[in-house]
């Protein structure tokens, strides 16, 4: 069984050493290690071949693990393990500019129902574009199923806990107005004072379904995006660390939606809706803190869907000798309001709580809670405690 196991390791060792030319070592116990040390022996690299059509490519991942106890105001408690994210992703560097590729990303979640929602396990592609680098000056461009202008810069500057929950505008306690990703094409613009990315994409987002009338196509209308950043410090076209960069910035964003396929009425009538916010961040190797404010109109009548408006807050406070400890906190409040007599239907409230150790590079532990009401009942209220384990390689 020993030696099934070193040759199964040897085999897995040798086949990445042809991808990445690493010397691998192995142990009496059947370890494999990429550094030689007493009682290792180095395997044999006997290379096989591995064929592409491009001269790089370049494999990551992302994974979000986690268990939850959720506790209904008015029904059972259930307690369930949950993967809210599970990228496995390749970018092939198919163009002589190193900084162009293709990325595909599958992703692969399952998860117990929220406030609004049911529970689902999916498997689907979540981003599948091409980037091209400075098609404009200081201008790249994805083009395919790519990022919408604005949740990804908040998951990245202004909210960094996205495997304890979505940003404002994204999860079901809140806005609920838009998701990360759709078909259609992005112009992300990067200088040291100013960023943008301006878009035109299908609307419906990455979950989006044909409209019936026609199998080749999602809705009748696009969706025009946007975000428009003042880096006030001056680092906008860096990648930033949150551990050890300071910035400030300040965003309009938005999206206007035209004759959006999910936007239907009784009659299957769709309709137009939009929505737009303020944002600010600032953030310091020891604390973040955040706020902003979004307002979305629909034009179909007498429905409170995507019509309202709220605001969130959220801070992280970081400690440690390497501020590998965090605390945060965030809190949301939305107002559904009714299209046609402009009446707050209801307001929920969303409030997030936790603390975190950055075990390594790769590798974080966060122990969180949540807190859920609406003003209209109490069937959809909730408290719950999250343990989350997030991992990139």
């Amino acid at each position: 069984m020993k030696k099934i196991v070193l040759s199964a390791i040897a085999a897995l060792a040798v086949g990445a050493t042809s991808l990445s030319a690493t010397q691998f070592y192995v142990d009496d116990q059947g370890q494999v290690f990429t550094t030689s040390g007493e009682g290792r022996k180095a395997l044999e690299n006997k290379e096989s071949s591995v064929f592409s059509k491009t001269s790089k490519l370049e494999f990551s991942g992302t994974h979000y693990l986690g268990f939850v106890n959720k506790d209904m105001k008015e029904g059972d408690s259930t307690n369930n393990f949950e993967v809210r994210r599970n990228y496995v992703q390749v970018k092939a560097y198919v163009l002589d500019d190193p900084k162009s590729y293709l990325r595909v990303t599958l992703d692969a979640t399952y998860s117990n129902k929220t406030a609004d929602d049911g529970g689902h396990a999916d498997v689907y592609v979540k981003y599948a574009y091409l980037y091209l680098n400075n098609v404009l000056p200081y201008t790249g461009m994805e083009f395919g199923m790519a990022h919408r202008p604005w949740i990804d810069y908040e998951e990245h500057q202004g909210w960094w806990m996205r495997s304890v929950s979505k940003v404002f505008v994204e999860t079901s306690e809140a806005g609920h107005l838009t998701n990360s990703a759709d078909l259609g094409v992005n112009f992300k613009t990067k200088t040291p004072y100013f960023t943008s990315e301006l878009g035109v994409f299908n609307g419906e987002g990455y979950h989006g379904e044909n409209d019936g009338n026609d199998d080749e196509e999602i809705g009748d209308g696009v969706s025009a995006e946007w975000r428009l950043t003042a880096a006030l410090l001056g680092n906008g076209e860096k990648k930033r660390k949150p551990l050890k960069d300071d910035y400030f910035d300040l965003s309009f964003f938005g999206q206007y939606n035209m004759d959006n396929s999910a936007n239907a009425d009784a009659l299957g009538n769709v309709e137009d809706y939009n929505f737009y916010g303020f944002h600010t961040v600032y953030n310091t190797p020891s604390f973040l803190i955040s706020a902003q404010y979004v307002t979305s109109e629909n034009d179909q009548v007498n429905t409170t869907d995507w019509n309202g408006q709220g605001y969130s807050v959220n801070g992280t406070f970081r400690f440690g000798e390497k501020k590998q400890f965090s605390a945060f906190a965030r809190y949301d409040e939305w107002e559904n309001e009714n299209s046609t007599t402009g009446v707050v239907s209801y307001t929920e409230e969303n409030a997030i709580y936790g603390v975190a150790w950055q075990q390594n590079k790769n590798f974080k532990w966060l122990l969180s809670g949540q807190t859920y009401n609406r003003d209209n009942g109490n069937s959809s209220d909730y408290t719950s405690a999250m343990l989350t384990a997030e991992v990139h390689w």
